[in-house]
């Protein structure tokens, strides 16, 4: 097989979001965001995992939005470890990941219009999630850079408020008008950067195991 210059990849093909765009070499105090919707999307779109495109998952039913730009971090995966502390942080058994990247919510003064990018966020706490019994915790972070959110280091600096917004979508956003079942959706607790930094190390770990090392896969195709 010929010499592969990775560098080439990048300039032909599109990276998948998930699995081809890098956390960041400053993570977990910085890391890439890749933004799937916001605020204004009227319909829920998701990451198509096979392909790294965007599709749409589906309208959105009700009169609930997005309170903040919503996505994904780049090569995290939510498994064994990170269901691990869930159930040592919320006192709990029988939880299991996700088996998703990590879901992240970015603070953001300016509107950005549409998703299918990346942003450059600074983590600083998140909401402690679970969904029938799978870990689901939603990282909070905010722009690097922005005027109004960027000077924040820690979720408890950020307005009770806006917490409280994002907690009630989060445990709403299914619910049908008048629907009277049962809520499998419950956030355990809101947590701090260090908290948020643990849960992105710890999926990172998990990713690690389930898809290996790209780096050196990568590394391996160059010198073949």
């Amino acid at each position: 097989m010929q010499n592969i210059d990775v560098t080439l990849f990048h300039r032909l093909f599109r990276a998948h979001p998930w699995h081809g765009v890098s956390i960041g070499d400053e993570a977990p105090d910085v890391v890439t965001a890749f933004i799937e919707i916001v605020p204004s999307d009227t319909v829920k779109y998701e990451l198509d995992k096979p392909t790294g495109h965007l599709k749409v998952d589906r309208p959105q039913k009700f009169s609930n939005v997005y309170p903040t730009l919503y996505g994904l971090i780049p090569q995290t995966y939510c498994g064994e470890r990170t269901a691990e502390f869930c159930m040592k942080q919320a006192s709990r058994t029988g939880i299991v990941g996700d088996g998703d990247p990590l879901d992240i919510c970015v603070l953001a003064e300016k509107s950005i219009t549409h998703g299918d990018i990346l942003l450059p966020v600074t983590p600083i706490g998140g909401l402690r999630m679970i969904d029938g019994n799978e870990a689901d915790d939603k990282i909070i972070a905010v722009m690097r850079g922005d005027a109004i959110y960027g000077h924040m280091k820690d979720l408890y600096e950020c307005p009770p408020a806006l917490v409280d917004r994002l907690k009630h979508y989060f445990l709403t956003y299914k619910d049908a008008p008048g629907a009277r079942c049962k809520r499998e959706t419950e956030i355990t607790h809101v947590y701090g950067r260090d908290e948020a930094q643990e849960v992105i190390e710890r999926s990172v770990l998990d990713y690690a195991e389930k898809y290996g090392d790209l780096k050196a896969l990568f590394e391996s195709l160059r010198t073949r």
